[in-house]
């Protein structure tokens, strides 16, 4: 059964703007994505360290601890994993690099962590694939 993320709001009331009822759902489908997959990789084991970690180079959804290695992970929600997948643009991956850079300089052995980025993909039926060491190419 896919989530039913659409809300009843009244897009026809006088000072309702659909376009801002429309962010506001896709917001909140985001923020239901990413606690989704937050659980989905606690339960395999992973410690959350950070959600939605802002540095200068940008935003990261999820940051994670796996023995001595950090994951960074970037949740993609849409109709299908495809979707999801075909959102990532090359200038929010140089963003996502950026962040972690950053956020890897808060470490003793800096950009010698141990890391990987991994991209989520969250679909409308609440299935989560996830894509590991997805920015590796890059």
């Amino acid at each position: 059964m896919p989530l039913d993320l659409q809300l009843d709001l009244p897009f026809e009331s006088p000072g309702v703007n659909p376009r801002v009822a429309r962010g506001q759902i896709s917001h909140f489908a985001g923020q239901a994505a990413e606690l989704a997959v937050s659980r989905d990789f606690e339960r395999r084991g992973y410690r959350l360290l950070q959600h939605r970690w802002r540095g200068r180079g940008g935003e990261i959804d999820l940051i994670f601890q796996d023995g001595d290695g950090i994951v960074f992970v970037e949740v993609k929600q849409s109709k299908t994993h495809d979707a999801a997948l075909e959102s990532l643009r090359p200038a929010q991956v140089r963003r996502l690099l950026s962040a972690a850079e950053e956020f890897l300089g808060f470490f003793p052995q800096g950009a010698l962590t141990p890391m990987r980025f991994d991209v989520a993909l969250f679909d409308q039926w609440g299935q989560i694939q996830v894509v590991e060491n997805a920015l590796g190419a890059w």
